[in-house]
């Protein structure tokens, strides 16, 4: 049996002399912040050398590249900007979420 973790994110990456200590945070099933969002908490560290976290950089890099590519999901730079006038003559689909607008 190998061990997972699930993470919504990183909350830090500190570099400390040849070490990289990257902290992954998800968010609380209870704790909220002031606007009631759920609190990013810290959950695990995965500490490594400098030159692993280059190679692990580029190897997302790489990943990114080909997510991009595929479709499944789109830089910030890529994505049109709507003026607000133009944005009330978007028609909206019909599975649309307003927690994407």
């Amino acid at each position: 049996m190998t061990n997972e973790l699930y993470a919504d994110g990183i909350g830090e990456i500190t570099v400390t002399g040849t070490i990289v200590r990257i902290d992954m945070m998800s968010l609380s099933p209870t704790e909220r912040d002031a606007n009631n969002n759920p609190r990013p908490v810290f959950r695990q560290r995965i500490i490594m050398p400098v030159d692993a976290f280059a190679n692990a950089v580029d190897l997302m890099q790489k990943a990114l590249g080909g997510l991009v590519e595929a479709g499944a999901i789109r830089r910030i730079g890529d994505i049109p900007q709507i003026s607000t006038g133009d944005a009330a003559q978007q028609p909206q689909s019909a599975n649309a979420s307003p927690n994407f607008n």
